[in-house]
């Protein structure tokens, strides 16, 4: 039973954090998406620039595409594991990059007390990126492992060796 629920809390995890990458990476298309990550960006030291390179539409639309490419490269696990590999580990700096705007964004806390109080936009909105960081951190793993490439040198050589070594 525990084996059982775990391979299907594996396909939850991964199929589930493909369905947030191609959802909101569509929503990034839409006006009210582009303005909402506007604040975020804006505030962000190593990103500010780039409105000053592109609008905030385009680069909104630029998101959207590189989100629904990495959920993509996730959901073809089955037929493409170092691809699937690569599109967690993508998703892995995408979530560390949104989870850094906790601390460049006003308002993630201050007006309500300090720590550790939460607003809702963006301390509670950024705050599931933690959740997300460790599904993708967990699909990378898990793809690397099915590709063959992330094996354990050590386990790889005591295997090969036979049960006598």
């Amino acid at each position: 039973m525990g084996d059982r629920l775990k391979s299907i809390g594996l396909h939850v995890t991964r199929y589930g954090l493909v369905l947030v990458l191609l959802w909101i990476g569509g929503m990034k298309f839409t006006a009210y998406e582009a303005e909402g990550i506007r604040p975020l960006v804006a505030n962000s030291p190593p990103m500010r620039w780039v409105y000053d390179v592109v609008s905030v539409g385009g680069f909104a639309a630029f998101l959207g595409v590189v989100e629904i490419a990495v959920g993509l490269l996730i959901a073809v696990r089955p037929i493409w594991p170092l691809g699937s590999a690569a599109g967690s580990g993508l998703a892995v700096g995408m979530f560390l990059t949104t989870l850094s705007f906790l601390i460049s964004t006003p308002g993630w806390e201050p007006s309500l007390g300090g720590f550790p109080a939460l607003s809702a936009m963006p301390g509670q909105f950024l705050l599931k990126d933690v959740v997300l960081l460790g599904a993708a951190l967990f699909t990378v793993g898990e793809a690397l492992e099915a590709s063959g490439f992330g094996r354990d040198v050590r386990t790889a050589d005591a295997s090969a060796a036979g049960p006598h070594a």
